[in-house]
C-alpha cells in the first residue's frame, strides 16, 4: 500500500509531467480551478489548485475533502502512484471505477484531452 508520502511524491511528478506537456495536453492543463484528491485507502485528502498547467497541492487532510472542489479525483494510493508510473491507464481506470473524476461539464470535456 502506498503512503501518504509516496502519494504526496506522484502529484507532485504528475505536475511535473502536466507543465512540460505540449499541444492539445497542455492546453487542457492550463485550467485555474479548486482540486481535491481523495486517497480513499489512507483516507487522506490533498487539496489545491490545478493552474497554469501545474497541481499545487496546499494542504494535507484526514478523510473526504471538507469542501467541493472543482475538480474531484478519488482513488486508492497504489492507483495513483501507478497511473503516475505509466503503469496503469486513466482511460481503463476510470471507465471500470477504480478512479472517480468529477467536474463539471466543460472542464470534463477540456479534461478528456489528458486521458
Amino acid at each position: 500500500m502506498a503512503t501518504i508520502a509516496e502519494c504526496r511524491a506522484a502529484l507532485d511528478r504528475l505536475s511535473d509531467n502536466l507543465a512540460g506537456a505540449n499541444g492539445e495536453v497542455r492546453g487542457a492543463a492550463a485550467l485555474d480551478r479548486t482540486l481535491s484528491c481523495h486517497i480513499t485507502d489512507l483516507d487522506t485528502t490533498f487539496t489545491g489548485r490545478l493552474a497554469d498547467g501545474r497541481i499545487e497541492v496546499e494542504s494535507t487532510l484526514a478523510g473526504p475533502p471538507a469542501q467541493k472542489a472543482e475538480i474531484r479525483l478519488r482513488m486508492t494510493g497504489d492507483d495513483l502512484v501507478s497511473m503516475v508510473d505509466g503503469e496503469l491507464n486513466f482511460a481503463k481506470a476510470w471507465a471500470s471505477g477504480r478512479v472517480a473524476l468529477e467536474a463539471g461539464f466543460r472542464d470534463l470535456l477540456r479534461l478528456r484531452k489528458l486521458l
